[in-house]
């Protein structure tokens, strides 16, 4: 296999951006390779390969018996076999029978990396019983990856779209609480994050929003005579805001402390009363505030930004 002819293929199967290394891992070289190939019989002369080249503008022939590859005329082997005379003699007297060939099920960053190692334009694809089923050429693979670019592209600038669409909208969501009433505890923070993933919220910001409501729904079902919640979900950010009638805070600097509960023995039987409500929903937001004073209740706003450092965490 001397052909020499080829074009590179600015891409790396290591470095490469990540859309680009997830392409070239995912398809498969027969997704690639072109399938109608032209063929030679080795019993042929030279002088006819010569004439399928010229017609059909190709640089390679492969040889096949049946549907099995037993070698490939190049237009190298053409142009050594004009210089020395040889033109007429019969193609398996010339052909190479050493041929580097890949497999259809292959990832396609097998034939990138065999481009880049060896200085051919194209390769043989057999099947798994080795027989022909294409060629792969370095322009097939830059014309095929171009456009599945493009088209990853457009879905990723639709989906954007239909994301900032579903961020930008407004949404007010507002739930009642009661004392002791642990049979509907959760049921706010159920609905938010509902209507968060149909709005394709990041899992990220969503379970955030959801541990910051979920902890102040259950204060103000374990700790006061009840109150309400209200969610708004706004542009760039989700504002929750939790207010309850009752005994308040005496201190509120130490509520924040992890581990201060004021819960009774019975809320701590059922697994609650920890003392991290407010500092698990402090750790979450991005805005924390809270107001409270002695038999007036307490107000607690929490502000998650959708594009927040603590998205990462």
């Amino acid at each position: 296999m001397s052909e020499t002819i080829k074009e590179d293929i600015p891409i790396s199967t290591e470095d490469s951006p990540s859309v680009v290394l997830e392409l070239i891992y995912r398809l498969k070289i027969k997704d690639v390779m072109t399938t109608a190939v032209i063929t030679g019989d080795k019993k042929q002369p030279l002088r006819h390969i010569q004439a399928i080249m010229r017609e059909n503008r190709i640089t390679g022939v492969p040889i096949i018996e049946g549907r099995r590859l037993v070698g490939l005329i190049s237009i190298e082997d053409i142009i050594s076999a004009l210089d020395k005379g040889g033109i007429d003699l019969p193609v398996e007297e010339r052909m190479t029978k050493n041929i580097i060939s890949l497999q259809d099920n292959m990832p396609l960053s097998f034939a990138i990396s065999y481009f880049n190692k060896y200085p051919y334009g194209r390769f043989p694809v057999l099947n798994k019983d080795q027989e022909l089923e294409g060629i792969i050429s370095s322009t097939d693979v830059i014309r095929f990856l171009l456009a599945e670019m493009n088209r990853e592209v457009l879905r990723l600038e639709k989906l954007s779209k239909k994301t900032e669409a579903a961020h930008s909208s407004f949404l007010e969501m507002e739930f009642t609480t009661a004392h002791y009433d642990m049979e509907n505890a959760g049921r706010a923070s159920t609905e938010i994050k509902k209507a968060l993933k149909q709005r394709n919220f990041d899992p990220k910001v969503i379970r955030r929003v959801a541990i910051a409501s979920y902890e102040l729904e259950i204060n103000q079902v374990i700790h006061s005579d009840g109150g309400n919640i209200r969610y708004s979900i706004q542009p760039g950010k989700v504002i929750i805001v939790a207010s309850d009638t009752g005994p308040g805070i005496a201190d509120v600097n130490e509520a924040l402390l992890e581990g201060c509960s004021t819960a009774n023995e019975y809320v701590r039987s059922l697994g609650f009363g920890a003392g991290m409500g407010l500092p698990n929903t402090k750790r979450v937001s991005d805005e924390f505030s809270i107001e409270s004073a002695t038999g007036k209740g307490t107000t607690v706003r929490s502000v998650i930004y959708l594009n927040s450092a603590k998205s990462g965490e």
